[in-house]
């Protein structure tokens, strides 16, 4: 397995006035959905930070995502773990293919895959 990156995921009312602040730090917005708006660096576009009003098709709020390059490995691995599994492994309409698990702490993770 391969992890193509980590993304943090904060929690705001209002991604949208982030952007002007993580402007300042030299990202760059690279995805906006209206719930979720990214910032990344034009020189290393793996360093990445998301904010997020909520999860649209989720019942909880990730704390970070891990993107690899074969989730539905890592999702097998994962569930015979015995890790509880917060959200099913599915394909989401914004072309990715990813499940939610929660760590130790009960943090929650998002693990994803594009497709």
């Amino acid at each position: 397995m391969t992890v193509r990156r980590v993304v943090p995921n904060l929690h705001s009312e209002n991604p949208e006035r982030h952007g002007e602040f993580y402007g300042l730090l030299g990202l760059e917005e690279v995805m906006n959905h209206g719930w979720i708006m990214t910032p990344a660096s034009p020189s290393n576009p793996t360093a990445q930070v998301s904010v997020m009003t909520g999860d649209k098709t989720a019942p909880a709020h990730p704390d970070i995502s891990v993107e690899v390059d074969d989730v539905d490995a890592v999702y097998e691995a994962v569930r015979e773990s015995g890790a509880e599994i917060v959200h099913p492994l599915r394909d989401e309409e914004w072309g990715v293919r990813r499940f939610f698990v929660r760590d130790p702490d009960g943090r929650v993770v998002n693990v994803l895959s594009h497709r």
